[in-house]
């Protein structure tokens, strides 16, 4: 009696899920989510950015007026070189992302240069394309059409250039380091990789945005065949 009292009393105090979480985590090195602290953080960071980004996306589109002239926008100009310098940026993260699965590190001090260079040159491109614009008579006081494309691209690049902080803080270690100690970033480089992706997402919707959202696409199309 003894014996079936303990054993009924043993499976109601049983707890399977941790046996289960057991196996679980064994497949995982001892942890059922992989994901370091530096990229939870840019979870969080993506979070708070794409409730900002979406406001501006909103007040983009409401504000956009249907006679509005955007043509000047549409011609091929710095904001469709920037787009493909993020471009490339990413590519570099990507040679750099393969190169830690394999563990390869004589590259990755060269493509981590080459990540910051380009990311400069995105911002350089931008103020010189702002330049342009103002130039041009188009200022960020000029309607809500340009107040919003001020505000974007400014918010953008105010993300790009925390990016970049912390871009030169893990590259003045990484560059310090002889290769085969540079695996001990991998989750910093990783979690500076899928921040870059995001932003480029971002660049990309908008970059988008500009072109099929307003009727002067449609003209400068009819133009080009005409």
């Amino acid at each position: 009696m003894s014996n079936l009292i303990k054993k009924l009393f043993g499976t109601l105090i049983q707890k399977p899920w941790e046996k289960e979480q057991a196996a679980i985590d064994s497949l995982h090195g001892g942890k059922t989510f992989n994901i370091s602290a530096q990229k939870s953080a840019v979870i969080i960071i993506f979070g708070i950015a794409t409730v900002l980004f979406s406001l501006v996306f909103t007040g983009y589109l409401y504000t956009l007026p249907p006679e509005q002239d955007t043509r000047y926008l549409l011609k091929p100009n710095l904001l469709w070189i920037n787009t493909i310098i993020l471009f490339f940026v990413t590519y570099f993260f990507g040679k750099i992302n393969k190169d830690l699965e394999k563990k390869k590190t004589s590259n990755i001090k060269r493509n981590l240069i080459f990540v910051g260079a380009l990311s400069y040159l995105f911002l350089f491109g931008q103020a010189i394309f702002w330049f342009q614009l103002m130039k041009s008579g188009n200022y960020v006081s000029t309607n809500n059409y340009f107040s919003s494309f001020y505000f974007f691209t400014a918010l953008h690049g105010l993300h790009l250039l925390g990016g970049l902080f912390f871009w030169g803080k893990v590259s003045s270690r990484v560059l310090k380091l002889n290769d085969d100690k540079i695996l001990n970033e991998e989750n910093n480089i990783s979690a500076l990789s899928l921040y870059w992706t995001y932003l480029l997402i971002v660049w990309i919707v908008f970059f988008l945005m500009i072109y099929l959202f307003n009727d002067s696409f449609i003209a400068w199309c009819k133009s080009l065949i005409s």
